[in-house]
């Protein structure tokens, strides 16, 4: 018998490691790096109880909303206008490097006045009339903390449990663990808009809702506020459907005989991807064509809610995707980065938000989806009660400020009309029940029905999961 070449014997080893990846090879190596080596994610695998909510709505306000502005009003500190925060109350904690060379940290109080709202009682700012009128409806948590002090970070670690890019973000994270619930739609959708407090903001990057290393079919989707939502929805020119539907049968007969020879779940996500985007052709039209809604809509959304690409018709399309039983539907505002002219800057940004995220709230509740749905509104980090740059009685500017600030939650899961936590007297520190970002975390999958630390993935020799090795639920706020 002839000699066998070494180049010879390399293909063949190949072919039968390729072969084999969808037969016995791939049982034993299923088993070995788990069940996306094949790509084979298959609705409530993760599922570990009952979960109260279903969805998920998550109202991101990049670049750090004031806290101080907005839900934790420190009245006393009208006393110390421009006095140095004492060294007690800072105790050595780091400054970012746009303050750090400031020989004084004069004491800012809010200029805006706050008032009791509702059964709950629950303090807010005359900036937010609207989300006041549904305080009862809200969690509020002022004890939230983080570890990043730059937007980057800290808002790549919201997203993802990790300071560093390269880990699947929350959204991603539900569609492998729970799949979609609508063959027609993403599981995972994402929208951005420009704040008119500080349009020219801090960037956001496509990889806050990417699916690092989860099988790229759980990614999310960006939904773009100018032309098509989504690109290439329509087909070529001189291409009609039933053309398209016989290329994409021939297409993925090609991808489906490559992923037999050698098993790469890439393959499989792309075939499934595919024929998503072919659905999606006509499902993401008319979820976007808001004529059939009623005037009723655009009123209590606000006026700019007929205007694409804003944060009030983002906030309309977000509960159209809800209703059509999307996953996770994430709204990223931008603008709240406001370190100089913040009373007037934060008054653009509240006017963005108020009316339409309220409006939401209550349109979800009409329509009985809040009873499933959980919605989720706050920044990466607070602000500092010192002024950065020059202090004025009616202007001045916060510093990043990561030991406290409030975000709040509504819907299935969540207790209404309480405020968790509390800070200290400065707004620097927290008093009482602190939440860490891998608690809020953890609180989030167990209202969906997940035991984080069940929740995990295989890389590179180590199961990675959202929380990391952290996270506790946050009980105090869980119905």
């Amino acid at each position: 018998m002839d000699p066998i070449s070494e180049a010879q014997l390399l293909l063949n080893r190949r072919q039968f490691f390729g072969k084999t990846a969808t037969g016995i090879g791939s049982m034993a190596l299923a088993g070995l790096l788990g069940k996306d080596l094949l790509g084979a994610d298959s609705p409530g695998t993760f599922l570990n109880f009952a979960p109260k909510a279903k969805r998920v709505i998550y109202l991101f306000q990049s670049g750090a909303p004031s806290q101080l502005d907005l839900f934790d009003w420190k009245p006393e500190m009208a006393k110390q206008f421009d006095k140095d925060l004492p060294d007690s109350v800072r105790q050595g904690q780091r400054l970012t490097g746009m303050t750090s060379g400031q020989k004084r940290f004069p004491v800012a109080p809010t200029i805006f006045n706050f008032k009791q709202h509702g059964q709950s009682g629950a303090w807010v700012s005359d900036l937010l009339p609207n989300i006041a009128r549904v305080s009862d409806k809200l969690c509020f948590i002022k004890s939230m903390y983080t570890e990043a002090i730059n937007h980057d970070p800290a808002i790549t670690f919201f997203q993802t449990g990790s300071q560093i890019a390269g880990r699947p973000s929350i959204g991603s994270w539900l569609s492998y663990g729970l799949g979609s619930m609508n063959k027609d739609l993403p599981a995972f959708v994402a929208m951005v808009s420009n704040g008119t407090g500080r349009p020219g903001g801090q960037p956001l990057y496509d990889r806050l809702w990417g699916s690092g290393f989860l099988p790229t079919t759980h990614q999310g989707v960006k939904f773009r506020g100018i032309g098509d939502p989504v690109l290439y929805l329509k087909d070529p020119h001189g291409m009609d459907r039933s053309v398209r539907r016989r290329m994409l049968d021939d297409l993925n007969a090609i991808n489906q005989r490559r992923y037999e020879e050698i098993g790469d779940p890439e393959i499989s996500t792309r075939i499934s991807q595919y024929e998503l985007a072919y659905r999606m052709q006509t499902s993401v039209p008319s979820l976007t064509d808001l004529s059939e809604e009623p005037e009723r809509t655009f009123e209590e959304y606000g006026p700019d809610s007929r205007k694409k690409g804003t944060y009030a018709q983002n906030c309309i399309l977000a509960r159209r995707l809800i209703e059509r039983d999307v996953r996770f539907v994430q709204l990223f505002h931008m603008g709240w980065d406001q370190h100089k002219t913040l009373p007037k800057q934060i008054k653009g940004q509240c006017s963005d938000t108020d009316q339409p995220t309220a409006a939401l709230i209550e349109d979800l509740d009409r329509r009985g989806l809040l009873e499933d749905t959980l919605v989720v509104w706050g920044g990466e980090f607070g602000r500092t009660i010192y002024s950065q740059g020059t202090l004025t009685e009616d202007n001045y500017g916060r510093d990043h400020h990561p030991r406290c600030f409030t975000i709040f939650m509504a819907g299935a899961g969540v207790k209404p009309g309480i405020s968790y936590g509390a800070t200290d007297d400065y707004c620097y520190n927290i008093a009482r029940d602190p939440v860490h970002v891998h608690d809020l975390h953890a609180t989030m999958l167990h209202m969906l029905g997940i035991d984080h630390e069940r929740l995990n993935y295989k890389f590179q020799g180590r199961r990675f999961r959202l929380t990391d090795v952290h996270g506790r639920l946050v009980k105090g706020i869980m119905a």
